[in-house]
């Protein structure tokens, strides 16, 4: 017996140890969102995060996410509450076959929870295992490019607003003052 977290809730998998990830979630808790592609971890189409990571899960024992927290596409938002990601992902108009579609948006929400202000290059480099038969590569860049200015706005106007109800006018009394040269002359 297996037990891990998938998508928030403790499960427990009655399995050999060496099926692959894929397999058990897709086939004993019913959740499709993640596809099979290639079988060998190359594609990207079986992406889950492990504790925060994008994870190949086609070629992961089950036996190796014992206590861990895993998250398929299921686990990132619903069609009534999409996540950023996921939103920007509608307006860039991303999908085309969609077949790829779970792998891709696990990749960009496991790079935004570890970067939420990627560059260019490390979003090229977080994405380049995922691969995408319909090419909506600029589109997918967009989309996590817009994602990330979208939470970094949001992030902001949340710190702004804790920042007006703070009772002491958004300074923070445990933080030393920053001092120059020039402020002690």
């Amino acid at each position: 017996m297996i037990t891990f977290e998938l998508n928030g809730k403790t499960v427990k998998a009655d399995v050999s140890g060496d099926t692959p990830l894929l397999w058990v979630v897709r086939d004993h808790f019913k959740l499709k969102g993640t596809k099979f592609g290639c079988g060998m971890g190359l594609c990207g189409a079986c992406s889950m995060m492990v504790d925060g990571a994008s994870t190949r899960t086609c070629v992961l024992p089950v036996a190796a996410v014992a206590n861990k927290k895993i998250t398929t596409i299921e686990g990132v938002g619903n069609p009534e509450m999409l996540s950023t990601l996921q939103q920007a992902w509608v307006e860039a108009s991303v999908p085309q076959c969609g077949y790829c579609q779970s792998g891709q948006l696990i990749s960009a929400t496991a790079l935004l929870k570890s970067n939420p202000s990627p560059s260019s290059d490390e979003i090229d480099q977080a994405m380049s295992g995922n691969i995408c038969r319909c090419g909506t590569y600029p589109r997918i860049k967009k989309a996590i490019q817009t994602a990330a200015f979208k939470q970094g706005f949001a992030q902001q106007a949340s710190q702004q607003a804790d920042q007006q109800s703070s009772p002491n006018g958004g300074v923070n009394i445990f933080e030393p003052a920053s001092t120059t040269k020039e402020d002690m002359a």
